[in-house]
């Protein structure tokens, strides 16, 4: 009896023990943020589709910390003061190279623009409402030269965070008679769900043979009454 009762309190003041060094353990305060930018740009992407990841060397705990992205290309994450590995990831609507990491010294709140190559962009977006329909008028732009267009889809939903995953209507595009780099249209029915609200939101998105994300314009809120 004696013994298991030793065994119990030995193992019971272990755990407090551990449970204060848990608890002595400080949260990060220091914020990594930026953006995913073309051009100096900040490209649109799936809101938590893309990611990157960091890594820190000689960190007892050496494992990635991953750092998704939202849907106008921004980031941010909760560190500890350090030197960094921030890598880009592949399958992401942008040409993976052959050196994919940046190094970022974090010393304070820091803020660091990730460059990259999208395949395609879309530009001179924008989109008309007449009756039940809406018109969306663009250029897509071939940024990649061995790169070949996949879809480009206009997006109808009732979410700021509209996108290939979240939507209430979907449009594809003609991609066999588009010009890169000149005006052309997709127009869409509103559908019976959202004609009774006030506004809808819409977006354009383009996708390459050779990732499963697509490249959005920014998302634009069109008022139906």
């Amino acid at each position: 009896m004696k013994l298991n009762f030793l065994i119990t309190l030995t193992a019971t003041a272990s755990l407090l023990m551990a449970g204060c060094k848990y608890d002595n353990f400080e949260a990060p305060e220091t914020t990594l943020s930026g953006r995913v930018v073309y051009e100096g740009k900040a490209l649109g992407v799936r809101n938590n589709g893309p990611q990157l990841e960091l890594w820190q060397d000689g960190h007892a705990l050496k494992t990635k910390i991953p750092v998704y992205l939202n849907q106008d290309g921004t980031f941010s994450a909760s560190l500890f003061n350090g030197r960094y590995k921030l890598v880009r990831m592949g399958d992401s609507p942008w040409l993976q190279q052959a050196a994919d990491t940046i190094i970022v010294n974090v010393n304070g709140n820091t803020t660091v623009d990730v460059p990259v190559t999208p395949y395609f962009t879309i530009t001179n977006e924008s989109f008309q409402k007449s009756g039940n329909t809406i018109t969306a008028q663009f250029a897509v732009n071939k940024i990649v030269p061995s790169a070949n267009v996949e879809l480009v889809r206009l997006y109808l939903g009732k979410s700021i965070l509209t996108d290939q995953v979240q939507r209430e209507l979907r449009v594809d595009g003609n991609t066999g008679t588009l010009v890169f780099g000149q005006s052309t249209s997709i127009a869409g029915n509103i559908p019976d769900n959202l004609k009774n609200l006030d506004y809808v939101f819409a977006r354009l998105g383009v996708k390459s043979t050779s990732s499963s994300e697509y490249i959005y314009t920014a998302i634009q809120k069109i008022a139906l009454k």
